[in-house]
């Protein structure tokens, strides 16, 4: 299996473990609207890798976290029903997006 251009590694720093079973979804900004251009899951581990094409063109991507669904499979509630994260894609290096997230909050950085 080849690995995507993006991807992504969602923590639960809430309940201190991988969030497996998230919904992601990669967009493109294809001159002002976003096109779909793969989706996968997180794994038991929290992982997603294979959310689109092996090489992306330089520009802005969108990566969307279905986290109001995520919790509600966990028998909770979250204030951000979903999450939107986007960056841009300057060169042919990976780029991985982690998310870390709790009910009330939520971070990110570029990972390696």
């Amino acid at each position: 299996m080849s690995v995507s251009h993006v991807t992504t590694h969602v923590l639960d720093t809430g309940a201190g473990r991988p969030a497996a079973g998230i919904a992601v979804v990669l967009y493109a900004n294809d001159g002002g609207s976003w096109t779909e251009l793969g989706s996968g899951t997180t794994d038991a581990d929290g992982r997603a890798k294979d959310l689109g094409p092996e090489v992306l063109a330089p520009g802005n991507y969108r990566l969307n976290f279905a986290t109001g669904d995520y919790y509600a499979q966990q028998g909770g509630t979250t204030f951000f029903p979903e999450v939107d994260l986007v960056f841009e894609v300057t060169g042919t290096e990976h780029y991985h997006v982690p998310l870390l997230l709790s009910p009330f909050a939520y971070s990110t950085y570029r990972g390696s």
